[in-house]
């Protein structure tokens, strides 16, 4: 009796685990080919054999830094199931993709479906940052006089 098992049957007996990934791409190419950057980062996702459970855009941001030339990058979030062997090798195609800057995937075992399904920033038309932090000196004008002479 063989008690062997085939590389195939343990490669399909391999846990999957719940993923959640921050692709980022430029935001021009976003705004003029949004149904072709999708369809970049779903074939990322079928290569690695994911189910995916939740794929949106996160937000639209500037940049801390250029990447590949480009100052405001769009952010794209996806929630998928994967065997842990098949993020390197989703990792290593969005460094060989043209339209995908970066990509953060991160094991998020713990969320739950109504925490993914939460709405983004985009969906909930965030302010600028930038424009609603005031300088410290128009606070501190604003700032009331207190009586010291009590």
């Amino acid at each position: 009796m063989d008690h062997s098992v085939s590389l195939l049957e343990v490669s399909s007996l391999e846990t999957k685990r719940i993923y959640e990934a921050l692709f980022l791409v430029d935001s021009a190419l976003a705004a003029s080919q949004w149904d072709h950057v999708m369809e970049v980062i779903q074939k990322i996702l079928d290569r690695a054999e994911a189910r995916v459970i939740s794929i949106r855009k996160w937000d639209e941001r500037k940049l801390a830094y250029e990447i590949a030339g480009k100052s405001r990058g769009t952010y794209i979030l996806a929630y998928f199931e994967c065997s842990s062997s098949k993020i390197r090798p989703l990792e290593r195609d969005v460094q060989l993709s043209e339209e995908i800057l970066r990509v953060l995937v991160v094991r998020t075992d713990r969320m739950t479906q109504e925490d993914m399904e939460k709405p983004t920033p985009a969906m909930l038309g965030h302010v600028d940052r930038e424009a609603s932090v005031q300088p410290a000196e128009d606070v501190m004008e604003e700032a009331p006089a207190q009586d010291i002479a009590e």
